[in-house]
């Protein structure tokens, strides 16, 4: 009897065990990796920049990504189209609250929520992106290959309380107007 007890303890703990050992999280090297942002007008006019990884990383089962969960660094906002003083000034109104609230705001977040795998290191993932405060799902397709992954994915800045500039909530705003969405492309080094 007692024996029957030690090999069930045992072939649990070895499950669980098991099951441990597989799923793995694995640490992004976030000084390494790149988020390229670009918002722009509907007249066409844009503007782009960095802003840094802080933290992140993917839950991995058996090398399959089956999770992930990212920190942004927001006050490391830069503008790579302008120079000087433009971009200083560029850079001071988008980390204001009329736009993402830096000061109080100072990270943005991302937790990955459902990862489908597609074939060829190419995953489609859903996820919660946590800007000012407000959580919203986004989609997009995730692609890794070696010790690289990439993905370029759009936010609706609306739906993070960005309200600058946003046909939905201003009337009037002609070519001053400034499209909901902004892209990020996004490359993370494993």
């Amino acid at each position: 009897m007692k024996k029957t007890i030690l090999s069930i303890a045992l072939g649990v703990a070895f499950l669980f065990g098991a099951q441990n050992v597989q799923a793995q999280e694995t640490a992004i090297d976030a000084a390494a990796s790149n988020i390229h942002w670009k918002g722009e007008k509907f007249t066409g006019k844009y503007h782009e920049g960095n802003i840094s990884l802080k933290s992140g990383s993917f839950t991995l089962d058996n090398g399959t990504v089956t999770g992930g969960n990212f920190i942004v660094d927001m006050a490391s906002m830069t503008c790579t189209d302008l120079e000087g003083g433009s971009a200083e000034r560029l850079i001071g109104h988008l980390s204001s609250d009329d736009f993402f609230g830096v000061a109080t705001h100072p990270e943005a977040k991302l937790v990955f929520t459902k990862v489908t795998a597609k074939g060829n290191g190419v995953y489609a993932v859903s996820g919660d992106f946590t800007i000012k405060g407000i959580t919203n799902e986004a989609s997009f397709d995730l692609t890794v290959i070696g010790n690289e992954a990439k993905a370029k994915v759009n936010i609706d800045r609306s739906k993070h309380n960005v309200r600058y500039g946003s046909n939905s909530f201003f009337d009037n705003l002609g070519d001053k107007a400034i499209d909901n969405n902004f892209e990020l492309d996004v490359t993370l080094k494993i």
